[in-house]
């Protein structure tokens, strides 16, 4: 394909609570085995991108182990492959990324090296499938400047924290609002576009000579009206994990065998890093319905409508209803969890309970020493 591809994995969201204080978003871990970052990885290497930079900054040492080797996702070549950017300190530049087009400035070199000429940018918090060829090949079509991928959200959904898009009858952006108080569209931009590359590094090296920082705001908003920005609309499954929220409804979505089927049976695959880790492990006792349950863990109670991650443990006696289980959790005998995210490398005691609500989905973050496992 004749684009890079460049993963905006550096951000953070207040929106995600206690959940963010030890990884970055894009680290978040989903449906059992794979991480956030997976899904737009598997779509560059899918998509026949060769050459694909990940931006991180906040946060970044689980994501960095992560993405340790790049095998993975099919980018151990000679030639292109997967590099990870943080801020440097240089002489010209002493400061973090202040924003994403900020980010894409600070290593701009990358940019300037390549050879390609358009240019993949996508977040690292969707959750999706997509063939970017097809983007691409509707960005050449519509002799675009800038190409949005969007998709209209259900109603009911909490819309104001997306960019919200208005297009004519040709697909042409007419309006773009940022994260809007009052919802005027349910058409939201999926944070994946496809730009130039000659052109992305003007608007960038413009942007750092004004102080403008934001790539959303300082050129998809402020030249909405001089470019031919266009929309891509995508009609598959969709989603944002930056919130509690969504992040727990993203998961209780792969409990659906029709979600379980579009990502893990239909062509392409998502593609993750691979730990040797023994297949579950399902005591005498135990009672599992429509929960994933990772590699590595040990049930010994009743597991239900619950997503469960490597190497957690269910002791005896315990309940376990419509949560989610993050990695390496140890779960005391006589425990009931409902409606609750439990942080990775959790020890919750013995005769615990935790109850939340759908609507109010509780984070049990424990700190206890953990003496045997």
């Amino acid at each position: 394909m004749r684009a890079i591809g460049i993963v905006l994995a550096g951000g953070n969201s207040k929106r995600m609570r206690e959940l963010s204080n030890r990884r970055a978003i894009a680290a978040m871990p989903i449906a059992g085995n794979y991480r956030s970052i997976d899904f737009a990885l598997s779509n560059m290497t899918n998509s026949h991108i060769q050459n694909v930079a990940v931006l991180t900054q906040y946060n970044s040492r689980s994501l960095h182990l992560h993405l340790s080797s790049s095998k993975w996702w099919d980018f151990g070549r000679k030639q292109g492959g997967l590099f990870v950017f943080t801020p440097t300190i240089t002489a010209d530049s002493s400061d973090w990324y202040r924003g994403t087009a900020d980010a894409l400035f600070q290593n701009l070199t990358f940019l300037k090296n390549s050879h390609e000429p358009y240019v993949v940018i996508a977040a690292g918090d969707g959750i999706y499938k997509l063939d970017y060829g097809k983007v691409l090949e509707y960005h050449i079509e519509k002799k675009s400047d800038i190409t949005v991928v969007c998709t209209e959200l259900p109603a009911g959904e909490d819309i104001t924290r997306f960019g919200l898009v208005k297009t004519n009858q040709d697909g042409r952006i007419t309006d773009f609002e940022e994260k809007p108080m009052v919802a005027s569209s349910n058409t939201v931009s999926c944070g994946i576009y496809v730009i130039r590359r000659r052109q992305l590094i003007e608007l960038i090296e413009q942007c750092a000579m004004e102080d403008r920082y934001d790539f959303v705001s300082d050129i998809l908003v402020r030249y909405r009206n001089l470019k031919r920005i266009y929309a891509y609309k995508m009609n598959d499954y969709w989603r944002n994990i930056a919130s509690v929220e969504s992040y727990y409804k993203t998961n209780m979505d792969f409990l659906k065998p029709e979600v379980r089927n579009y990502f893990f049976r239909q062509y392409p695959d998502v593609y993750s890093k691979i730990d040797d880790l023994p297949p579950a492990k399902y005591n005498p006792g135990a009672s599992v319905k429509n929960s994933l349950v990772s590699s590595g863990s040990i049930v010994n109670g009743v597991v239900e409508n619950s997503v469960l991650y490597k190497k957690a443990y269910v002791g005896n006696n315990c309940v376990i209803k419509n949560s989610i289980i993050l990695n390496d959790v140890y779960i005391g005998d006589n425990t009931v969890i409902e409606n609750c995210i439990v942080e990775s490398r959790d020890t919750i005691r013995a005769n615990t309970t935790y109850i939340g609500t759908t609507d109010n989905v509780k984070i049990v973050l424990e700190k206890n020493e953990r003496y045997t496992l």
